[in-house]
């Protein structure tokens, strides 16, 4: 047996053409998520799981909330080793992109003056956030690091949507502790953006690229989840 496992069973990369008409849709998605969650962030009325994670952190650490999450995405990857699961072009612009557009948007976005400004940026967070994650799981280049950590521990025997909750709820439950915000907007995350993503996601499917592994795309459930990024 080789010592090196061949780069096939470690990334997994559809053909060219492919990736060149794909790309666009997977970066627009990313891009659109990170502006959601950005929004979200502003609005101080309560953030998903993993991002109350990071704000956290980000509090203890004085490192900007978009860049714990890039940093939490790497230390995630790590967790695909055991769990022998490929790394897509997707899951690398994701653990990249999301965080570092976060703090982008953060930096010149008004900080809202008025209760009913924060709602409306909440609302708009929540509306582009299904928006941002149809297109890039629909673009099937592989799924974000927190997704590949749930699909993987799910295929060992556990539904995906029991590992799922019990993963972001373990994140929820952490960052809070942490000092990140839970509130009103965390519960409407949570009711939201399952029917969200379910909603867009046929419209933006690209089928799967040939010869790409199908089981590289987390499963995406209907109803309520506590999905994040």
């Amino acid at each position: 047996m080789d010592s090196v496992a061949p780069m096939s069973r470690v990334f997994a990369v559809p053909p060219a053409a492919e990736v060149r008409r794909r790309l666009p849709r997977l970066i627009s998605g990313l891009v659109l998520c990170g502006i959601a969650y950005a929004f979200i962030i502003e609005a101080d009325l309560g953030l998903d799981p993993w991002n109350i994670l990071h704000q956290g952190v980000s509090k203890h650490t004085s490192i900007p909330i978009g860049q714990v999450s890039v940093l939490v995405g790497m230390i995630v990857l790590l967790g695909w080793i055991p769990l022998r699961q490929r790394i897509g072009l997707g899951t690398v612009l994701n653990t990249l992109l999301i965080g570092s557009v976060m703090d982008l948007v953060l930096g010149p976005l008004p900080e809202p003056q008025s209760t009913s400004a924060r709602w409306a940026y909440l609302v708009a967070g929540l509306a582009l956030i299904g928006l941002g994650i149809g297109m890039y799981i629909g673009a099937r280049l592989g799924p974000g690091p927190r997704d590949g950590i749930m699909t993987g521990v799910a295929q060992r025997g556990p539904s995906i949507r029991l590992v799922r909750t019990v993963i972001e709820l373990a994140a929820l439950v952490v960052g809070w502790l942490l000092g990140g915000s839970l509130g009103i907007g965390t519960v409407l995350f949570a009711l939201t953006v399952g029917p969200n993503v379910q909603f867009w996601l046929p419209r933006f499917d690209m089928g799967h690229p040939p010869g790409f592994e199908p089981d590289l795309d987390p499963e995406v459930e209907p109803g309520p989840t506590l999905a994040g990024t």
